[in-house]
Order: C-alpha cells, then structure tokens, then sequence
C-alpha cells in the first residue's frame, strides 16, 4: 500500500484531449481511484473542500470539462456527449481504472452517462443535486417560454448575457440565491467562478451551449441502463430543483439507490462538507467492494 503521505497536497495536472489542453487535479496513491466532476460555470476549485480528506483514504482527481474552469476553450459545440466522451477517455489515458464517478448539478449529469454508457470504466455513481431532463417531464412549453428559449439561442443575447452574468457582484448575488449556506459564499468562491470567464474563448463557450441545449438520453432511460450503485446527496433547500419529486422520479427508476436529504442548496458538497465526504466515505466502504487487479477489456492486448 501507498504511503499516506504520499501527493500530500493536491497537485494541478495537464492532459491533451483531441489537441487540447485539459486541466484536472490528483490527490492520494492508496484505495480506490475517484473522480470529481464540477456542475455548470464551476470547475476544479470547486471540490477544494472535499479533495483533500477523500484523499486520506482513495486517490482522487477532479477535472475541469472542456470549456469549463482551466480547461481549453475551443470554439466548438458544447454537449453532454462530448463531456461523456471526454471522461471515458481520461479513465482510460490517465487514471487507467475505473472509478467511482461523482458528479454535483450537470456534472451529474455527465457521470450518469458515462456510468449508464461505458460500465467497464465506472464502479459506482455519486449524484449530488443531478442534473438531467425526464421523458415524463416532457412535452410542449408555452408560448413565453418557446420565445425565451429562442431568444437564448440567439448570439448576440446570450453574449450579452454572459457579459452580464460574469460580473462579480451578479455571481455573488446568483450564488446567494442558490446557497442555503450563505456563509459559504466567499470571495474565494466568487473568484473560483469569476476568474474562467476573464479567458479567452470563455465568451464563445457560454454562446455554444445556450444555442445547442442539452443532447443526450432522458434521465431515465440512463437510469434504465444503469448497473452500478448509485448514492443520491440532496440539497434538499436547493431552489432550481423540486428535490423530493425529482428523488421519487428516481427511485422509480432505480429503486435501489441510497439516498441522504442535507440542509443544503444546489452544491451540498460546498456548502456542507464534511457531511458529504463522509457520506461518499461510508457509502463506498459498504457498498462498493476493493476493486480486483483484473485489468477493463478495453486495456487488454
């Protein structure tokens, strides 16, 4: 076994992914490997609370999505089939195992996809406040909400937008909405947001993702497909999210998830860590055995 005091401190990494660079974060050499994925705007830093005791007892790496935090910010179109392929293929180069796949809001999202659609690179999923349509929640919007969305779609609204929204007083005031926990909106946590919109390319991301929308597969049909355990960490005080009708929705898709409801907003892993590392800690620890030193199909000669 690896020394605990081995990658004491998180250490920022680099990867090239399709010819561009691609930013993530590595802490720990023992137990079982994890991987961190951030929700909408947020990158990285945003697991700085939760990276550092996981690593006491897994190796852990958090990554940054393309077009996201430190990552590259190419001017191409922006999916959760893109993200979904992005993580399989770093499983695949620069973890070479397959982990237990935490995602918080869109990052979710991502980590349900990659779980439902490539098993053999992931051994459990986290879901912290997930992401994600449902094909029952389908079905015409309204003619105002039609119009809004179209308006979104157009370039020069949502460039405008985004200048908006990147102030950092609106972040402030954006994060203040969405956070139980208002003392855990620091300037710290505003600048973590802030500072990714000031690189180049920020500007094209945020235009790319409000004219493409969401693709991919309904929440439940990933739910359907999916063959690993599955823990639920609710903000349940989260104001994007009808939280306990959307975890019924879940447990009628897969019934045999593990679920806790925190006081908490939309990023329960910020706002209440301790909590939630101790949660993910207990859960793996019950539910997700020592992986064996068989090496996945697709790594074999």
């Amino acid at each position: 076994m690896a020394s605990t005091s081995a990658l004491a401190t998180p250490i920022s990494a680099r990867w090239i992914w399709r010819g561009q660079s691609v930013h993530y974060v590595e802490q720990g050499e023992q137990g079982q490997p994890l991987l961190l994925v951030h929700g909408f705007g947020a990158s990285t830093d945003h697991w700085r609370k939760n990276i550092p005791e996981l690593a006491q007892h897994y190796q852990v790496y958090a990554i940054d999505l393309l077009g996201f935090g430190r990552s590259a910010k190419p001017k191409w179109n922006y999916d959760a089939e893109l993200w979904k392929d992005q993580l399989r293929d770093f499983c695949q180069q620069v973890i070479r195992q397959p982990v237990v796949a935490i995602g918080n809001s869109l990052g979710g999202y991502v980590v349900l996809s990659l779980a439902a659609e490539h098993p053999e690179w992931v051994r459990g999923v986290v879901l912290l406040n997930g992401a994600g349509g449902f094909s029952t929640a389908k079905g015409s919007r309204q003619w105002l909400g039609k119009l809004v969305g179209w308006s979104l779609r157009q370039p020069l609204v949502s460039y405008l937008l985004f200048q908006y929204l990147r102030q950092p007083q609106v972040i402030r005031a954006k994060l203040k909405q969405v956070y139980y926990n208002q003392a855990a909106v620091t300037d710290q946590l505003v600048e973590d947001i802030h500072r990714p919109t000031r690189e180049p390319g920020a500007a094209d991301v945020f235009v790319a993702l409000m004219r493409g929308g969401q693709k991919g597969r309904y929440v439940d049909e990933l739910l359907r497909s999916l063959a690993r355990p599955l823990l639920l960490i609710w903000g349940e005080r989260d104001p994007w999210m009808r939280v306990r009708e959307r975890s019924q929705l879940y447990r009628t898709y897969y019934p045999t998830a593990v679920e806790y409801f925190l006081e908490a907003g939309h990023c329960p892993h910020d706002e209440c860590p301790a909590e939630v590392n101790a949660i993910i800690h207990r859960w793996i620890e019950e539910r997700i055995p020592s992986p064996s030193p068989l090496v996945p199909p697709s790594m074999r000669i």
